[in-house]
């Protein structure tokens, strides 16, 4: 077959193709391995060699004014089967949207934000420490020597001999501060962050929780300025009807040393399960720092006094929002928290 028959064919099935399914059967028919296009390429071998060149270019030109007329045409038959299906399909822009799950701020470093923000107004630095620490600074400089019952108590993890250890409170930041100050200028500090301890029995609690401990270091501080820091962080927390209540307890590190409760949230006092029938929900421990700390850590404490307090942060999470098993703090399953309001979260 001969260019000049190729041609005269293939505009005559160019002027007779209907729709995109016949077009698309005269690029086979034109194009493919068998087409006629393509054995008139492969049958230059048989052309003289002075003429090849003419050759190629006519079976080249054929090609591409097929090539051309494929796309254009390919192009409006697109566009035919396009507005017939806009023209026939309807789509009620009114109908609400799918609604997709997504997430929610994590619910402990809300709590984390909303303490830090409070107590950055107030005057505070936030400041962070290592997780990996020395027992110096996880015991000895907060009054708990080697061979103190407390030491048992805290359940440490131990890291190299009984000097390296994870820390089992976020305490060691307040005494590295206070070091670092020489015991000339006054502190106020928050140290939110991980502390470690074999304690994980029940659903309450974890083997790592978060911890938010602060610290007050100046002249003439009482228990009432105590009271009255915490008063503002569990008002913020809770609201504004939250009362707090102070207990005698014990603690290395501060004396007096309290236990703080609150006011029940749930039932204003009158007894619930959340509160144990008591009215009182027990947050936090604090109190007036310990002497031998102070001292320890560079401060005359005949001139210097202060004040610590420490929340756990998923006490505090799951008192306010409900939650009963810690575990899901670090779940990644939306379904754990689509009962959270994230408006409110």
């Amino acid at each position: 077959m001969d260019i000049k028959k190729v041609k005269e064919e293939l505009l005559n099935d160019m002027n007779d193709v209907k729709d995109l399914k016949e077009l698309e059967e005269l690029k086979i028919k034109y194009l493919s391995k068998k087409g006629l296009i393509t054995e008139l390429n492969q049958n230059i071998k048989n052309i003289e060699n002075s003429e090849k060149k003419e050759y190629g270019m006519k079976v080249n030109e054929l090609k591409n004014s097929f090539i051309n007329f494929y796309d254009e045409k390919k192009k409006y038959f697109d566009e035919l089967i396009l507005n017939a299906k806009l023209k026939n399909e309807e789509v009620d822009i009114s109908l609400p949207a799918t609604k997709i799950l997504t997430g929610a701020p994590n619910i402990l470093e809300k709590i984390v934000e909303e303490i830090e923000e409070l107590l950055i107004s107030m005057g505070y630095d936030v400041v962070d420490g290592p997780e990996i620490e020395e027992d110096k600074f996880n015991f000895e400089l907060l009054n708990i020597p080697k061979g103190h019952p407390a030491r048992d108590a805290q359940d440490t993890f131990y890291i190299e001999g009984e000097d390296i250890l994870l820390r089992s409170q976020t305490s060691p930041v307040q005494a590295r501060v206070m070091l670092s100050n020489n015991g000339k200028n006054p502190i106020r500090m928050i140290c939110p962050g991980k502390t470690y301890r074999r304690d994980d029995d029940d659903a309450t609690h974890s083997h790592q929780f978060m911890q938010i401990e602060g610290l007050l270091v100046d002249k003439e501080v009482s228990l009432s300025d105590l009271k009255g820091t915490i008063d503002i962080i569990v008002k913020r927390l809770f609201g504004d009807k939250i009362q707090t209540r102070f207990r005698p307890s014990y603690y290395q590190f501060t004396e007096p040393s309290v236990e703080v409760d609150i006011s029940c949230f749930n039932c204003d006092g009158a007894g619930c399960n959340i509160c144990k029938h008591s009215g009182w929900i027990t947050v936090a421990g604090a109190g007036i720092v310990h002497p031998n700390v102070l001292r320890d850590c560079g401060y005359d404490p005949n001139i210097w006094t202060g004040f610590a307090f420490g929340f756990g942060a998923e006490r505090l999470a799951m008192l306010k929002y409900g939650i009963q098993d810690i575990r899901t703090f670090y779940m990644t399953d939306l379904r754990e928290v689509k009962s959270f309001d994230r408006e409110e979260i």
